[in-house]
């Protein structure tokens, strides 16, 4: 081997040319230039993931109100409350019908399982054409979650890095959960609870075919095309054949496993709509909410909830008061109003509540003048001061009572009882009886039996002061809602204790599990003793009941001074229902019914609640009505 010496000549340097310095600053550039193309969106990247940030599938569904669901008392749906943005009930991953969970993943992201969050075919697409597409469902989830769809790079690039965070920080069954709960299947829709119903008319369950779910899949890439109500069933089903043949391909179903497109089980928009209320049913939602909200659950809370409301109501009593109703008001006079309320005595639970269908107003929760309705409540102030039903009450034909002149026709004869008066409709007696008592233990005594002490912050059985009673509580004169006398006369019903009438009897959370339950407030009402209260209702149901196992009062309020009626009644019970029916119009005015007569509570309200009873209780044994033993006399007090 050679080792170099000193005096070996050095190898001169090549010279520094114009052309290799040229080359140095391409290399140069070409090495910022790779640095800036790879390592400039990876510190974008990095950079991104730090700053931006993922909301977990909790907190986006919990930021989006929820359809709330009221149910019937066996559990079966009454109607839904819909948000401004649709129906959006949410569904647990767990409640998700495979079959469907197989046809959205073949159909939107076939690699869902084992994919980061996207797809690099979309992406790429994305930053070299600078429109989006290509969106797999993590990144279809951030895309709604987020509120942002533009076709931008910038866009594209942050749904790139959320989903890729939210996949690391997420399970894919929460993210395929929040997903195809904030998703829209068209029709007003949001989640498969709401889609199944609106499309089939049915309920998310297992029992869900191929065919349904290869339905509902085509619909998420843009349901107002797809829906067969938009382009036909041609259209709809070329759409379905494209989701049936992804099945096909990627395994879940076998090539020769019988298949077809659903298009004669596909309702009618107009037959599925969600939030489409009924008038009748429109006010027993405003009835419900109004009642949860004095309970410390408004609509808001529901709605973030997903909660469902078990009413009360039974659904044979619900559509039996609404078809005798409209069956017995056809033919009458067009400006006749009805309503009927009915409840379980027991509990007070409101078995069936129809406000009316001709429009928003309510008539089961619009007070009307009681009229001689209210009678039954005067005689249960006699009974409470020791006047027995069977005592003799004078009653001249003209009477004064504060300040107000009453005339009446003797009708009863001298020795005219409370009880012969109630029969008889002999006014002048129980507006004695109302002299003999004070307005003051009248309007207790109603109280005490159930009628509220203020409707909607309005004092009830009061002057427009608030505070002074008027002569009117003698004779019925101030307005009562039928919600309010059913509950007043179930007391009756169930022996003098007095229920508070309610239209909710539990609220679940979206597992099922109830967060609020009514509780039971039965107690004496009359007296803490239960037998008094026991003595005043058996009296009181003594002189109503018509020897067939119900007690029924009807009664009319007059028109002013006047001896035309407005207002007519028929309010009475069985040992199982309490039910009071009233008949009237919009406005104050003598109503005659179709045969020109004027309008009385024992022809229109009493056919009507004669033949709900019989339909209540159709195919149920009979229990007679509690009536007290044979009076003893007392001196008043």
């Amino acid at each position: 081997m050679t080792l170099p010496t000193e005096d070996e000549p050095e190898i001169p340097e090549k010279p520094d040319t114009p052309r290799r310095r040229r080359w140095r600053r391409i290399r140069r550039i070409a090495y910022w230039t790779v640095g800036t193309l790879v390592g400039g969106p990876l510190i974008a990247f990095w950079i991104a993931y730090l700053v931006l940030d993922v909301r977990s599938p909790q907190e986006v569904l919990a930021g989006l109100d929820k359809t709330v669901v009221l149910t019937y008392s066996d559990g079966s749906e009454l109607l839904k409350v819909v948000p401004a943005d649709g129906d959006r009930t949410f569904v647990p991953y767990a409640q998700v019908p495979a079959k469907l969970r197989d046809a959205i993943i073949a159909t939107e992201d076939p690699t869902f399982w084992d994919n980061q969050g996207f797809d690099p075919t979309g992406i790429g697409r994305a930053f070299l054409t600078g429109v989006g597409g290509g969106s797999g469902i993590t990144q279809q989830y951030i895309k709604k979650s987020t509120g942002d769809d533009d076709a931008t790079i910038g866009r594209k690039f942050a749904e790139l890095v959320l989903a890729t965070k939210i996949t690391q920080e997420q399970s894919k069954e929460q993210i395929f959960e929040s997903y195809v709960n904030i998703i829209s299947f068209g029709r007003g829709t949001f989640g498969p609870a709401a889609a199944m119903n609106a499309y089939f008319g049915k309920k998310l369950d297992d029992s869900m075919t191929w065919s349904e779910a290869a339905f509902l899949a085509g619909m998420i890439q843009s349901p107002s095309v797809h829906d067969p109500a938009a382009s036909g069933d041609a259209h709809a089903a070329r759409r379905w054949q494209y989701v049936h043949d992804k099945l096909v391909a990627r395994g879940y179903v076998q090539a020769g496993e019988p298949m077809a497109y659903p298009g004669a089980e596909i309702q009618s928009p107009s037959e599925t709509r969600a939030g489409r209320l009924t008038y009748d049913q429109f006010h027993v939602k405003q009835q419900v909410l109004a009642e949860l909200e004095q309970d410390g659950f408004p609509l808001g809370r529901l709605q973030q909830g997903n909660m469902t409301v078990e009413t009360t109501l039974d659904r044979g009593l619900q559509d039996a008061a609404k078809k005798t109703l409209q069956d017995r008001l056809k033919g009458e006079p067009k400006e006749f109003r009805g309503a009927v309320v009915s409840v379980d005595p027991k509990t007070g639970a409101v078995r069936a509540y129809q406000g009316g269908d001709q429009g928003v107003r309510d008539y089961a929760s619009t007070p009307h003048a009681a009229g001689s309705a209210f009678y039954p409540f005067t005689l249960a102030a006699a009974l409470r001061r020791g006047y027995g039903p069977d005592v003799p009450v004078p009653a001249p034909e003209e009477q004064e009572f504060l300040g107000e002149k009453f005339k009446y026709a003797d009708v009863c004869g001298p020795k005219c009882t409370p009880r012969t008066a109630m029969q008889a409709h002999a006014q002048g007696t129980f507006v004695a009886l109302a002299k003999k008592l004070g307005p003051d233990v009248l309007s207790e005594t109603a109280r005490q039996a159930g009628i509220p002490e203020t409707v909607d912050g309005t004092p009830t059985m009061r002057e427009k002061d608030g505070f002074l009673i008027g002569p009117g509580i003698a004779i019925g004169r101030y307005p009562l809602r039928p919600l309010d006398m059913a509950g007043a006369y179930a007391t009756f019903a169930a022996d003098g204790r007095r229920t508070t009438p309610h239209l909710v009897a539990k609220v679940r959370d979206e597992s099922g599990a109830v967060v609020w339950e009514h509780t039971d407030t039965a107690r004496p009402a009359f007296d803490d003793d239960g037998d008094e209260s026991r003595r005043i209702a058996r009296d009181v149901t003594g002189t109503l009941t018509d020897g067939r196992g119900a007690a029924l009062r009807t009664g009319e309020a007059e028109h002013g001074t006047s001896p035309d009626f407005q207002d007519a009644w028929a309010v009475g019970y069985t040992p199982g229902l309490a039910t009071a029916v009233w008949i009237g119009s919009d406005d104050e005015r003598l109503l005659k019914d179709a045969t020109g007569a004027k309008l009385t509570g024992d022809v229109v309200p009493a056919d009507v609640w004669r033949a709900y009873t019989a339909a209540a209780l159709q195919g149920r044994p009979g229990v007679p009505i509690a009536v007290g033993p044979p009076p003893v006399v007392r001196p008043p007090r």
